[in-house]
């Protein structure tokens, strides 16, 4: 796959929240991949590419410009307070209403804001014309700094590293051969960010592992390859699912239609190659030299590949290990539970309290866990999200995630 990632997409792709590439269409904020000339069944319909994709930003993201606002101060520049103003502004709040919410100054002093807000955009507009203009004078060629990959968790001062010094670390910390043993994992972030690149360079884009899997693969690589394996996923160079079934790399994106195409192209394959189905799995365009076939008897065998690939939705809910606290929540898609751990990492979950300790204890002190699988009634008249509805608050009038047991408020009524 070869496209932009977040950190040095165009700001057309940015205001989308993914950028097209030769293959297909990725994710900027996770790194979901969807193949071009393939449909993806959703919900009993079905979607080309880029249309899925548009739905996955608003389902796993919320929209390009909360997963942006959600990024970390140094990778957009914002103070905290600058933050919060354009989340208002964003909202379509009128300048009462940001003073009233925030409880500063008065409405001319949040005018005042708007107008500082808009001298930082000018500035922005002119310093990346001269840096377009020093790119196309050739003025940047003397040092090539290492690019960000496209599920980067942070854009910090660990990525002020050069390909040269990055040759460096990596002859130094693998003193015999990129494929030989890592000396030591005890390195400084700018040189363990060169070692993680390397090691995940080393994985398979293209496949699903799992657990025991990517373990095997990384051992030869250092003893401790549990340390690893949490450190490739903390930078973002590997994804995994929330049971901790596969794991993959951000770099190829979540485990899609050209693995299982392929099993289904070939179905003695080793199944431990391609763990579970992803629920998300595109169903293959016939080829050109078929397009002869029936359409109506084609959208019979879509009918029949979405039926074997059905999204199931559910109740889950986010357990914190110590304490037992639990958030509740129901999805109509439960593979989308990812799109909770990343607004979480991002510091963007709704859930306040909830996000505060995450950002305290870190994520290894939570896990996610299905509570039950949505079984859909057969009644027409009863919409997914209203049997979604009743199923969450069973759980919530059975579990009680209240006060010390969690980290809902009861409703005042």
């Amino acid at each position: 796959m070869d496209t932009d990632t977040l950190w040095n997409a165009p700001i057309e792709d940015l205001k989308k929240g993914y950028a097209r590439g030769e293959e297909g269409f990725v994710c900027l904020f996770c790194g979901r991949f969807v193949e071009q000339g393939l449909i993806y069944p959703e919900e009993g319909r079905f979607y080309e590419a880029e249309t899925y994709m548009r739905r996955h930003i608003g389902q796993a993201h919320g929209s390009p410009f909360e997963a942006l606002i959600a990024l970390d101060k140094k990778a957009t520049g914002l103070t905290d307070h600058q933050n919060a103003l354009l989340r208002l502004f964003y909202e379509g709040r009128s300048d009462d209403e940001v003073k009233s919410e925030l409880g500063i100054g008065s409405a001319s002093t949040i005018r005042n804001h708007r107008f500082a807000l808009k001298e930082k955009e000018r500035q922005a507009r002119l310093f990346l014309a001269l840096m377009e203009l020093l790119k196309e004078r050739g003025g940047d060629r003397t040092t090539a700094f290492i690019a960000p990959h496209p599920q980067a968790r942070l854009m910090d001062d660990r990525y002020n590293l050069t390909e040269d010094e990055e040759r460096e670390i990596l002859r130094n910390a693998f003193p015999d051969g990129p494929d030989g043993p890592l000396r030591t994992f005890d390195l400084q972030e700018k040189q363990r960010l060169a070692v993680l690149r390397h090691l995940a360079s080393r994985l398979d884009d293209e496949r699903a592992y799992t657990e025991k899997e990517i373990n095997a693969a990384l051992e030869p690589f250092y003893a401790d390859y549990a340390i690893l394996r949490r450190f490739l996923i903390e930078y973002g160079f590997v994804e995994r699912e929330p049971d901790g079934s596969a794991y993959w790399t951000t770099r190829g994106g979540r485990p899609n239609a050209r693995a299982e195409n392929r099993q289904a192209d070939h179905p003695d394959h080793d199944q431990q190659a391609n763990p579970k189905p992803n629920c998300r799995a595109a169903a293959s365009l016939p080829p050109k030299e078929e397009s002869s076939v029936n359409p109506t008897n084609r959208r019979k065998e879509l009918q029949a590949l979405y039926k074997e690939m059905k999204q199931e939705g559910g109740v889950y809910r986010i357990v914190h290990k110590d304490s037992g606290r639990s958030f509740i929540a129901s999805l109509p898609n439960l593979k989308s539970m990812d799109g909770r751990r990343f607004e979480l990492n991002n510091g963007s979950f709704k859930n306040k309290e909830l996000q505060r300790d995450w950002k305290e204890y870190g994520e290894e002190a939570f896990e996610f866990e299905i509570l039950e699988v949505l079984k859909p009634s057969d009644n027409a008249y009863v919409t997914v999200r209203e049997q979604l509805g009743e199923l969450e608050q069973k759980w919530m009038d059975e579990l009680e995630p209240y006060g010390e047991r969690g980290y809902h408020r009861r409703s005042s009524k």
